[in-house]
Parts: structure tokens; C-alpha cells; sequence
């Protein structure tokens, strides 16, 4: 399976994004990204960008931009998932198609974000929770529907998005 006899293998071109996204997922589920470590550096932010904020709002400010950070960082893991499974598995029907990666892309969220979770139990600074693996895969839901929804007019010309 190389791409045209030389250079790099298209499979490995193709599930590029999806290693890349889960090892960005791997680099936050450290101690380094815990919420007290993460509200270090993006208070600055937040108060360089809008002003100062007292602490309470903070709090609710911070929680929110770290679940908004699961939901559209494990959405991204479904995209480079679903890209990888359109280009690897083979069917004639391309609904069928995109319905199987599709599927098998939210597979994927879900295992990475239940191994993140349990990864996260073993570290003082982070703790587990199955809400934020439902949140995670609500991410890779949503972007699946996006995709779905914005694909076929972003892509009018290509036969792939045009079926759908």
C-alpha cells in the first residue's frame, strides 16, 4: 500500500491526523494540563483579552473553557478518526461508507477518551470522571454531524460528498 511506489505509504499519510490528535490528547492528560496549572497561564489571557475578573467568575470561566477544550479537542479526534477510516475501508456504496467511518471514528473517541480518563486516575493532580468521557464523545458526535452536514456543500464537486 504505498502511495504510487515511492515516498511515504498512503495509509500512513492517511492515519496521520488521527496519531497526531490522539498524542495531543495524550500531551493534556498530564499533570502539567491540570486545572490548577492550566488556570496559571490562561488567567493572564483571559484578563490581557478582557479585562480583570474576580475569582468566583473565574472559576465558572475556567471550567467552561476546559470542558469547551474536551469537546471540541476530542470533535477533532473524531474528524482525523473518520479520515482515516473513509481512506482505509473499502465500499462501493459511499453512504455505506461514510456511515461505517463515521461509526468507527466515534469507536475510536470513545476508547481514547475512557484511556484518558483511566490514565487520569493514576495522577494526584487530575481525577476521572465518566461525565467527561460522555462530554468527549458528545464532541466526536457533533462534529461528525457537522461534518455531515457542512461536507456536501463545502465539496459540491466531489462524487464522495455529492451522494450524501
Amino acid at each position: 500500500m504505498a502511495s504510487e511506489g515511492r515516498g511515504i505509504p498512503r495509509w500512513l499519510l492517511n492515519w496521520a491526523p488521527a496519531a497526531l490528535a490522539i498524542a495531543m490528547i495524550a500531551g493534556e492528560s498530564t499533570a502539567t494540563m491540570s486545572a490548577s496549572d492550566t488556570s496559571r497561564w490562561l488567567l493572564p489571557i483571559w484578563v490581557y483579552l478582557f479585562g480583570p475578573i474576580t475569582a468566583a467568575h473565574w472559576a465558572v470561566v475556567h471550567f467552561f473553557l476546559r470542558k469547551s477544550g474536551h469537546f471540541i479537542g476530542y470533535g477533532l479526534v473524531s474528524l482525523a478518526c473518520f479520515h482515516g477510516w473513509r481512506s482505509s475501508l473499502a465500499d462501493s456504496d459511499p453512504r455505506r461508507l461514510w456511515r461505517r467511518a463515521a461509526a468507527w471514528a466515534l469507536v475510536c473517541t470513545l476508547i481514547v477518551a475512557a484511556a484518558d480518563e483511566y490514565h487520569q486516575s493514576f495522577l494526584p493532580s487530575r481525577g476521572a470522571a465518566i461525565h467527561d468521557v460522555v462530554l468527549d464523545l458528545c464532541g466526536g458526535i457533533a462534529a461528525q454531524l457537522l461534518l455531515r452536514t457542512l461536507a456536501p456543500r463545502l465539496f459540491r464537486h466531489s462524487s464522495l460528498w455529492a451522494v450524501l
